[in-house]
């Protein structure tokens, strides 16, 4: 006797997607202040592009102004004349 299939499994919420969500957080944070927070954010924006089967532009963008952020940073801080550090 054949045992039927189980049926499958049901797709995702819509409501779990994040996506953008991740994607502007590390594209905002990435250019403005936290370079560091803008690679994680970008990282998670991937991530759930790839499960959601969406475009991971939007974390690849959050990705590069995150590392743009730490080099500049890096850049200025090496010329001395970033504005938060006491000499």
């Amino acid at each position: 006797m054949n045992a039927p299939y189980p049926p499958p499994p049901p797709p995702p919420a819509a409501g779990k997607d994040r996506t953008t969500l991740w994607g502007v957080l590390g594209i905002v944070l990435g250019l403005i202040c936290c370079g560091i927070l803008g690679i994680v954010f970008g990282y998670l924006s991937i991530r759930d592009a790839k499960r959601y089967g969406q475009s991971p532009v939007l974390g690849y963008l959050a990705i590069a102004f995150g590392v743009l952020n730490i080099i500049g940073t890096a850049i200025w801080r090496a010329s001395g004349t970033y504005p938060l550090w006491d000499d």
